[in-house]
């Protein structure tokens, strides 16, 4: 009879159809592995599940086989037992990373075409040449606008268009220019560097010398965090979607970034965790859900499945897959789960596809109601969307939080970066008095 119900309930969730096929499979399998009557409530445990992963593994089973029968397992709690627990989160997460590396290892038939896209035929050759390269390598679409915009300035620095003119004497001057006439920022002058690097390693496969030029300064600066009344001021300056992401960069350390590319399945609400994918400098990390955020993110995705399944009636519902995963799994771009947390309400052509699809929110979406909410809230600080990353650090140091656990929820690969919120905290541990105020006491 569980068995029975499990097909049932399965029949009516939103699942994928192929997931309604198999795990019906996957779970009988499992009930035989673990020894368990098909006609009752099997028991579900992060021990049987191993159990039964192992027991896959040993028969042959590749990772993605073994991550769609531990979903399997996953849904069966679910809508059998009605409960989230126990856990098989790290189950997952663990499989994934070896269904990736198992991919990777493949020697499947590279479509450079599929990749690539479409490059305008009119730009320049060493532009089409680059944009070719960048699209090879997996780069985002950000990074390949920024690196088509150095090397553009690059040549225009020098007043040519072929940089086989050019070699590491004319990178050095270029670099040197934009830190002692230009006074770039250190960060800025890296992304120039690393995108000429790439130009002349990648593009043109030339090996490179020693480059000496002038480093850009780097200033000393704390960063802008908002008070615990200030972010109270500010948080009711919001209301619909734009509270939504106030509160996930405040209550979760959400770069603004990744908070516009959440998808839909990033969001673990049952597991009370937001998977941050692709992070900066391309990372994955684990971060907290907010419990404050649990039914405004229930009503959002609600709303973007309503949205979606319109989309889908009018011959649409595509977004942007990442590593190819498109050219891989042609209906996946369709699936619920990838979908935006935070979509845009207008559709837009893909610049590698020139597919109509919808993307999520752009960058002043939330940035522009942000600074009309510090006019309202009369607050004066030069605080810019990324002060609310720095406000869920520094305020959890603050509540007595390890640090280590910060670096971690934050993605810091450095401790050192962690630390700098410790010299902003309003209680740095040091019981110090002003000699003014000790004069005073004395007067």
């Amino acid at each position: 009879m569980s068995l029975k119900q499990f097909e049932k309930e399965l029949a009516v969730a939103e699942y994928r159809s192929d997931d309604k096929t198999w795990f019906p499979k996957w779970v009988a399998r499992y009930a035989s592995v673990t020894e368990q009557s098909k006609t009752e409530t099997f028991n579900v445990s992060v021990d049987l599940a191993i159990k039964f992963s192992r027991s896959l593994l040993e028969n042959g089973c590749p990772a993605w086989q073994r991550l769609q029968a531990v979903r399997a397992v996953e849904a069966y709690r679910n809508l059998i037992h009605l409960d989230g627990r126990p856990s098989l989160l790290e189950m997952k997460r663990a499989l994934e990373r070896i269904v990736a590396q198992e991919k990777d290892a493949s020697p499947g038939v590279r479509d450079e075409a599929q990749i690539v896209g479409i490059i305008d035929p009119n730009a320049p050759q060493i532009i089409q040449d680059l944009r070719r390269e960048l699209r090879l390598q997996g780069k985002l679409m950000r990074t390949e606008l920024a690196y088509v915009k150095w090397v553009q300035r690059f040549l225009n620095h020098f007043g040519t268009e072929d940089p086989t003119l050019l070699d590491e004497a004319s990178i050095r001057k270029f670099l040197t220019y934009l830190a002692v006439e230009r006074s770039v920022a250190v960060s800025t002058q890296n992304q120039a560097k690393s995108a000429l690097l790439f130009l002349f390693q990648r593009v043109l496969q030339r090996e490179l010398e020693f480059l000496d030029f002038a480093p850009a300064s780097k200033a000393a600066k704390l960063p802008v965090v908002l008070n615990r009344d200030e972010i109270d001021r500010m948080m009711v300056q919001f209301q619909g979607n734009k509270q939504l992401m106030f509160w996930l960069m405040y209550g979760a350390g959400l770069r603004h970034l990744e908070c516009r590319r959440l998808r839909i399945k990033d969001v673990e609400i049952d597991e009370g965790v937001i998977l941050v994918r692709s992070g900066k400098g391309e990372k994955d990390r684990i971060t907290m859900l907010p419990q404050r955020t649990k039914q405004a993110l229930i009503e959002q995705i609600e709303r973007v499945r309503s949205q979606h399944r319109q989309d889908l009636k009018d011959g649409l519902g595509e977004v942007y897959l990442p590593y190819a995963l498109a050219r891989k799994y042609p209906n996946e771009s369709q699936k619920f789960g990838w979908q935006w947390l935070f979509p845009s309400h207008k559709l837009s052509r893909d610049p590698k596809t020139d597919k109509l699809m919808r993307h999520h929110v752009g960058s002043t979406y939330f940035a522009n109601a942000f600074n009309r909410a510090l006019v309202r809230a009369e607050i004066v600080k030069n605080a810019v969307p990324h002060s609310l990353r720095h406000s869920f650090a520094t305020h959890l140091l603050e509540d007595g939080t390890d640090i280590r656990t910060v670096q971690e929820l934050m993605g810091h690969k450095d401790l050192s970066t962690t630390q700098i919120y410790l010299h902003v905290m309003n209680k740095p541990g040091l019981n110090v008095k002003s000699p003014l105020d000790r004069m005073s006491e004395n007067v």
